[in-house]
């Protein structure tokens, strides 16, 4: 019988995965299948120009794995059973069960309003293609001179202010952020980003904690009150339930703990990569969950696999970041070169060049998932596994 991988999800990090063991592992031996609740491809990193009012190119997965062995099934996953190695999932016939040998957990995250009161109810966010759609509709119908409060002063929250403002300027936007405007970034960044800010006329309130979230207003943690017809909450992410239902180990953040090869510590048999997966990079500190995290981390995992099943030796190897990317609207953006585990250097690029620069990295990364043994610029692995890897790895 062949041996039997299926792939939970296909953003950034299962997409990758599934065409790299495509590629890495006959299909006379291995049967490889996806299992998402799309039929497209959704570039996550895009949601923000999605909510602005852009149209994104439709990216169909049956066209991601055309030409490979790997089958395609469009159904939400309910539950996974992984003691009995059994996946159960809902499609247009009703409920079904898949077993698996092999499984790589790769569902991702979603938006979670940390408990804040109205925000459920209230607030908007882009943390995938629906939410970004009503987004987009909610300010469609939004007259000129109206509020939007994007609160998280992270790269969602910077992108979605900027992007926002840009496309419409006949709105009062706001950003409000726990810290200061950009603090993690260099100075010279961050003086930049409250230019730019300026510019756009972006309202920026720092050091404010949004307690209460109403209908045409947010509540501070200092009982004052931001006037905001439309809020979009950015601030942070939470991964899919699924795994909290399963006796897999878990992180606190309900991340599935891992190896250095992207193997559940608690159950050899299950891989999980991308949000989903609370990995260990440079200095022991955890793989921020971003694109530039997931693509190598679906490599990662692959590779894995694939050594695994033919008897070789499992790949050494480490993953680092280079740099941030930080869109500012369409004309302008930062781009943030940091060590290998995260942190700011004192060099940066701004303005048209880093919008084209970050232009060029969102593309690449949906390109990747066409082409997934090639590497990015933004998180690559130190080891390159085939000759075309060793040639990008030095180019």
């Amino acid at each position: 019988m062949k041996h039997r991988i299926v792939v939970l999800g296909a953003g950034y990090a299962g997409a990758t995965a599934a065409g790299r063991l495509a590629r890495r592992l006959h299909s006379d031996s291995v049967e490889i299948t996806v299992v998402n609740a799309e039929a497209e491809f959704v570039e996550r990193v895009r949601m923000h120009q999605l909510a602005a009012g852009q149209r994104l190119a439709p990216r169909r997965l049956r066209d991601i794995y055309a030409g490979t062995d790997v089958g395609l099934r469009l159904a939400r996953i309910t539950a996974v059973d992984v003691d009995q190695k059994i996946v159960t999932l809902v499609d247009e016939h009703g409920t079904d069960e898949i077993g698996y040998d092999t499984l790589v957990y790769a569902l991702g995250s979603t938006g979670t309003d940390h408990g804040v009161a109205g925000v459920a109810r209230h607030a908007y966010n882009i943390a995938g293609r629906e939410s970004a759609l009503r987004l987009r509709d909610r300010l469609v119908r939004l007259g000129a001179g109206g509020n939007v409060l994007v609160v998280g002063g992270g790269l969602t929250g910077l992108e979605a202010a900027t992007e926002i403002a840009e496309a419409r300027p006949d709105l009062a936007v706001a950003i409000a952020a726990r810290g200061g405007l950009g603090d993690w970034l260099d100075v010279g960044a961050r003086g930049h980003l409250r230019r730019v800010c300026d510019r756009l006329g972006i309202t920026v309130h720092e050091h404010t904690d949004i307690v209460e979230v109403a209908e045409a207003s947010a509540v501070t943690g200092d009982a004052r009150t931001i006037p905001a017809q439309v809020t979009v909450w950015t601030a942070g992410f939470a991964v899919h339930p699924i795994a909290a239902a399963t006796p897999l180990k878990l992180a606190e953040t309900g991340q599935i703990v891992v190896d250095a090869s992207m193997r559940a510590i608690s159950h050899p048999d299950v891989y999980a990569i991308g949000d989903a997966a609370f990995a260990e990079g440079p200095g022991g500190k955890p793989l921020r969950m971003s694109c530039a995290s997931g693509i190598p981390m679906g490599w990662q995992a692959a590779d894995a696999i694939a050594a695994r099943l033919t008897g070789r030796e499992v790949p050494k190897v480490s993953l680092r970041y280079f740099n941030q990317c930080i869109s500012l609207g369409r004309r302008d953006g930062l781009i943030q070169f940091v060590t290998a585990d995260d942190q700011a250097k004192a060099s940066f690029l701004a303005g048209k060049m880093a919008a084209r620069y970050k232009e060029m990295v969102c593309r690449g990364a949906a390109w990747s998932i066409f082409h997934p043994t090639l590497l990015l610029p933004t998180l690559r692995r130190r080891t390159a596994t085939t000759r075309k890897e060793r040639r990008a790895a030095t180019a």
